[in-house]
């Protein structure tokens, strides 16, 4: 009786020890796609795709999908409504019964645009609604997002992008975590480039260093669109 007692006691505590390490200690990875669609002169279809793990290759943490249609005001500001859906596995490691959290999310942003010699700043501004289905129960909250981005042209081909983005809740605590970024970026084509970085994710009672390769994929499908004469 001892003996099962002391096995259920260690099994227990190591569950208790692996569910307060969130992978906070460990190297993850995010891999991402963006693509940005022109659709005709003022509009264009937001699409994105990312693939989220507590380490770079294994230990699945989020998946995010998300799309959205953009109205083009002029080359320097765009508007943009969307939705996401988003399945995240809140724990570093696999435990029984476990339930993942569902997210469907709406979005409104506004992005500014502006270049001072050879550096191209960015605003963005995003509004959320997001409703989370936690698997004993359905929670709506609300959030605000700022991101401030930096690009500098190397060459032709090489550049630089940073950004530093802020999270506040539009309920309880108002701090939600601030995404700070660096990474060189490969442009391929005149549509296609490539970055991978480095990502620092702070949070009020942890940080994470996370990996980031991302695909930027923007054709110009305004053709497919048009009538023909």
């Amino acid at each position: 009786m001892i003996k099962r007692l002391s096995v259920l006691i260690t099994f227990l505590g190591s569950m208790v020890l692996n569910a307060q390490r969130p992978g906070e200690d460990d190297l993850g990875a995010w891999y991402m796609y963006f693509g940005t669609n022109k659709v005709s002169e003022r509009f264009s279809i937001h699409t994105e795709a990312q693939f989220r793990y507590y380490e770079t290759t294994s230990n699945f943490n989020q998946l995010l999908l998300r799309t959205g249609v953009n109205y083009h005001i002029n080359p320097d500001a765009i508007a943009t409504v969307g939705y996401g859906f988003i399945n995240t596995d809140n724990t570093f490691g696999d435990f029984a019964f476990e339930t993942d959290t569902n997210e469907h999310r709406i979005f409104e942003q506004f992005i500014l645009k502006n270049k001072v010699w050879e550096f191209l700043f960015e605003h963005r501004y995003r509004l959320e609604q997001r409703f989370l289905d936690m698997g004993n129960g359905n929670v709506t909250e609300h959030r605000a997002r700022y991101r401030f981005q930096v690009t500098l042209p190397l060459t032709d081909t090489f550049y630089f992008n940073f950004y530093d983005e802020l999270f506040i809740n539009l309920q309880d605590e108002l701090f939600g975590q601030n995404r700070l970024y660096g990474a060189l970026g490969v442009n391929i084509t005149e549509n296609t480039s490539i970055q991978v970085g480095y990502m620092r994710n702070q949070f009020t009672n942890a940080v994470y260093d996370r990996l980031q390769v991302a695909l930027f994929y923007n054709p110009d499908l305004s053709g497919l669109f048009k009538k023909k004469s």
